[in-house]
């Protein structure tokens, strides 16, 4: 089993800044990549971030105001935003793709997702 935990979101005014945590536990092996995705209300899930390796990709419109970074050692993930605007609103989950443990056999899956943090941006 394992769990991805997201936390950080909240409501902030325009031009403000957030940032979003999520941790991975339970019987990891290894995790090749992590990311950040968001779904607006009545929108399908996007891709926000995404890192793996020393790479990080981001969707144009969060370039320039979203960092991805990530702490192996904790099997964390953050994504620092900055210049929030009211169209960053939306449930932020966080994914990874990680090889587990279960009993004695070694899985891997792309599809390990957090329960999502809200994010509110107020004009």
């Amino acid at each position: 089993q394992v769990h991805l935990v997201e936390s950080g979101g909240g409501l902030v005014q325009a031009g403000g800044s957030l940032r979003l945590s999520c941790a991975a536990s339970g019987s990891i092996f290894s995790i090749n990549g992590m990311g950040w995705y968001r779904q607006a209300p009545g929108k399908q899930r996007e891709l926000v971030a995404a890192i793996s390796g020393g790479s990080t990709n981001y969707a144009d419109s969060v370039k320039g105001r979203f960092t991805i970074s990530r702490d192996n050692a904790k099997n964390t993930v953050h994504l620092q935003m900055n210049s929030l605007k009211p169209e960053d609103t939306a449930v932020y989950y966080c994914n990874a793709d990680m090889a587990y443990y279960s009993g004695t056999a070694l899985y891997r899956t792309f599809d390990a997702w957090g329960q999502g943090t809200l994010v509110t941006v107020s004009s």
